[in-house]
């Protein structure tokens, strides 16, 4: 837990020296942060039409100052800011961090570490699901930040005063909201919990994705396993093909598209240029040939190979009063616990446990959720617990009481 600093923030006009354009000055900026328990760090990026995220601002505050850093500033060596990064002595503190994480991991080739974020820390501390920035600054500090600039075009130069003040808002709060949490963390017991959530932020997985699992990310009604082949085949090819283009997924196919191909697995340039979306001129090119190959390797997986769709689990009649007893103990854990419940339980855990009780193998029913709340949905699905409405609050009872 970190105490007893007083943060400077920066509610007037930024200067130009705010923005650190040159080696000299950013290589200075990092060595002054040697030593600090932690940093506060934040990106500004565009990715409308990339596939990679285009980094145009990088936001650093240690407990005495703060600076925006120009990536695309000509000559500019992010090297000392990198080996600030790679301390494994200072915390690095985001918030909702997975696209700023995704960015470094690109740029360094592995996951900053050590991490926190505030926007799971917020969760595990009952602020809600996924609770904003601005929102979470608002309940912490009873300070209202000015976001008319969150859709502004970072990569134009040169960046305005007002650009400037507002990116550096988004680490000179995030101090603050990093020392209260952590206290109340601390006090709560539940730094254990953030460690687990935190997992997936430092998983490289997350950043560097299976290509061959993008088909997971469609929403699709088939659920035929050659349908599946097929679909996992071309959409692994279009996944790699925007990498390599750096051009969104949707430039290259759309998802209505890869599975229209995949419901009929078309096997000449003329029956693939009959696909919706598609047309006589990609299917006549390289794209085309190559879209056909992906087609013929998903139609020649031997069946044993072939994904199996994952049907949603059919609830027994009668068990809907069930799920619904449950959803409320899972408000009342939440409520009483001071924790989101996104975090404790999705709808797809409570119908689960409802219908297959302890056997269900949903991460609700394992480590510190099972002891929040697992266990007592247990004992209500047994009979063994029930409500009660004492001075207007709802109360667990057993049913002698």
């Amino acid at each position: 837990m970190i105490t007893g600093f007083s943060f400077p923030h920066f509610n007037c006009i930024c200067r130009s020296m705010d923005l650190i354009t040159n080696n000299v000055t950013l290589d200075a900026f990092c060595k002054s942060l040697s030593g600090t328990p932690f940093i506060t760090v934040d990106t500004e990026f565009m990715r409308e039409t990339t596939y990679w995220p285009v980094l145009c601002l990088i936001q650093v505050a240690g407990p005495d100052d703060a600076k925006a850093i120009d990536p695309l500033a000509q000559g500019i060596d992010l090297t000392p800011l990198i080996a600030l990064l790679d301390d494994p002595s200072i915390l690095k503190v985001f918030h909702a961090a997975r696209q700023d994480l995704e960015i470094f991991y690109q740029l360094m080739g592995h996951v900053p570490a050590p991490l926190f974020d505030t926007q799971v820390a917020a969760m595990v501390c009952g602020f809600g699901d996924s609770v904003g920035y601005q929102t979470l600054i608002a309940k912490l500090t009873k300070v209202e930040i000015d976001k008319s600039s969150r859709f502004t075009d970072w990569s134009l130069r040169p960046l305005s005063d007002r650009q400037i003040t507002y990116a550096l808002s988004d680490v000179t709060y995030l101090r603050d909201a990093y020392i209260k949490l952590s206290e109340k963390l601390k006090a709560n017991g539940r730094e254990d919990w953030l460690d687990e959530e935190m997992a997936i932020l430092n998983s490289p997985k997350t950043y560097d994705p299976d290509p061959y699992k993008s088909y997971l990310r469609i929403k699709s009604r088939g659920t035929k396993p050659r349908y599946l082949a097929v679909l996992r085949e071309i959409s692994a090819w279009r996944e790699l093909e925007a990498r390599k283009r750096n051009q969104p997924r949707n430039r290259i196919l759309r998802d209505e598209t890869l599975q229209e191909i995949a419901h009929h697995a078309p096997k000449t340039v003329n029956d693939l240029e009959r696909t919706r979306g598609l047309g006589r001129k990609m299917a006549e090119g390289p794209s085309g040939l190559k879209l056909l190959e992906a087609i013929k390797k998903g139609v020649a997986v031997p069946d044993a190979d072939c994904p199996k769709p994952k049907h949603k689990v059919e609830i027994p009649r009668g068990l809907g009063p069930v799920i619904d007893l449950l959803r409320v103990l899972l408000k009342m854990k939440c409520d009483d616990g001071d924790v989101a419940q996104k975090l404790l339980a999705s709808a797809n855990d409570i119908e689960l446990i409802a219908a297959f009780g302890g056997n269900a193998d949903v991460r609700t029913m394992h480590g510190w959720r099972r002891e929040l709340f697992g266990n007592d949905a247990l004992k209500l699905c047994k009979g063994e617990l029930g409500f009660v409405i004492k001075n207007k609050r709802l109360c667990l009872m057993k049913p002698s009481d």
